[in-house]
């Protein structure tokens, strides 16, 4: 075992946090904690005051869920039933907590307090293992990003019709062995948005000369959520140096765009009284790619895809701009943009206007047109209650639509679980529909 694998190992803050010993030992710790805050001899503990605590708990619980799904509405789908769960127990153990200090000294307070912060850390930490956003400390971090590669050589290798670019790439002596992640601004020329800066990532192939003409991937993250997500939670540069590994050092551009301009914002990926996002996406993002990248040419060399509302977006975008990009990952997506419900949708985003709304919904242009040269493939948890249905229902409009496209369910929820595996074994998928391999 060399000594950087070892030092990986044994540095905390690449321990795994939603796996191994560190998330049931935080389990146990955290219903200790809730079991002492809610047991005592203490006489003066009876009657009142834990049932208060108790109601106490379950009101704010319930007001949680009124505010986040009735009101504020930040999640079309509202939030999971296991979160709302865990919410729950950790405002029970503030409640506890809070009911009992009048009873304690002030080290016992203390104590109480401790024993409330154990319960909000299980608490968060399950909700992390449903989610697996964060499987060690080290994906928390922003990610390490090298300066972008702008310069364009006038060397390049690209194949003859009906060859792939692995037929006839030769990778050079020296060639790195990974690939780099750079963050750069993709300004709103047409579209006025106000995008988050994308992540770039450039594999080893980018880095040669002659420079062989890749085809690119537009990856976009879910709501809420980052650019960084696919680097940082995804994973992003491991999977595409793996797969580089075994291409000569070839592998598709990935550029991580920004399609809701804030964590828990919302656009619909659509041109609407609230932004201008499928412009930006369409044309905007490909623009800023053939000015700074040097890159292969044509719908057939530029893929989009995403998780969750990413997803949603892919499928907008192959049906709303399908001479833009030629193929599309629909992972966890939804069966059409949403706000909280179509009328809440149709009303904030067109005013009311229905019209307008099935003007650029997807359903309703893939019953009416068709799209025999668009490929796709819609990837879902299969556990996935909530987002398997309508995956299942895009996925036959799709196919009345003539679209070469393919169902994958994998196993697991609505989670990095299946949006990391979903990625990983549809690359060479992608790569053969964008040209890069035979």
């Amino acid at each position: 075992m060399t000594s950087v694998s070892l030092a990986i190992r044994w540095n905390p803050i690449d321990w795994p946090l939603t796996q191994g010993p560190i998330p049931y030992a935080v389990l146990a710790a955290g219903w200790a904690s809730l079991v002492l805050l809610a047991l005592t001899r203490d006489r003066r503990w009876r009657g009142r005051r834990p049932l208060g605590a108790v109601l106490l708990a379950l009101t704010l619980t319930v007001l949680v869920k009124v505010v986040v799904d009735d009101w504020w509405h930040p999640f079309p789908e509202g939030l999971p039933d296991y979160v709302l769960r865990w919410i729950g127990l950790a405002l029970l153990a503030i409640s506890l907590a809070g009911f009992r200090a009048p009873l304690l000294s002030g080290r016992r307070r203390l104590y109480a307090a401790g024993g409330a912060a154990l319960v909000l850390l299980m608490a968060a930490s399950q909700v992390n293992r449903g989610f697996d956003q964060y499987p060690s400390a080290r994906m928390m971090l922003a990610p390490k990003t090298q300066a972008l590669t702008t310069g364009k050589t006038p060397q390049t290798v690209s194949p003859p019709p009906g060859k792939a670019l692995a037929d006839v790439w030769q990778a050079p002596a020296g060639l790195p062995d990974k690939g780099t992640v750079s963050s750069a601004p993709i300004p709103g020329t047409k579209s006025g948005f106000d995008a988050r800066d994308a992540y770039v990532y450039l594999p080893p192939a980018y880095q040669a000369s002659p420079r062989p003409l890749l085809p690119v991937l537009v990856l976009l993250a879910g709501q809420p959520g980052s650019p960084s997500d696919w680097v940082t939670s995804g994973g992003l540069q491991q999977r595409m140096d793996a797969f580089a590994a075994e291409h000569q050092g070839l592998a598709p551009i990935v550029v991580m765009a920004d399609q809701i301009a804030s964590s828990m914002g919302n656009t619909l990926c659509m041109d609407s009284r609230i932004a201008k996002a499928q412009t930006y996406l369409a044309e905007d993002v490909p623009d800023w790619i053939r000015t700074h990248l040097q890159t292969a040419t044509g719908r057939t060399s530029l893929a989009i895809g995403g998780m969750s509302l990413g997803g949603t977006c892919s499928l907008q975008l192959a049906v709303n701009a399908p001479q833009v990009y030629g193929a599309f990952l629909d992972i966890s997506g939804q069966a059409e943009p949403d706000l909280g419900g179509h009328a809440e949708t149709v009303g904030k985003a067109f005013g009311g206007d229905e019209a307008a709304f099935a003007a650029v919904n997807p359903a309703n242009l893939m019953a009416t047109r068709s799209y025999p040269d668009t490929a796709g493939v819609f990837a879902v948890g299969a556990g996935d209650a909530a987002f398997r249905p309508q995956q299942e229902a895009m996925y036959a409009a799709a196919r009345q639509a003539g679209m070469k496209v393919e169902f994958q369910p994998i196993p697991g929820g609505h989670s990095w679980w299946v949006f990391r595996d979903a990625l990983e074994q549809n690359l060479p998928w992608l790569a053969k529909q964008t040209g890069l391999i035979p």
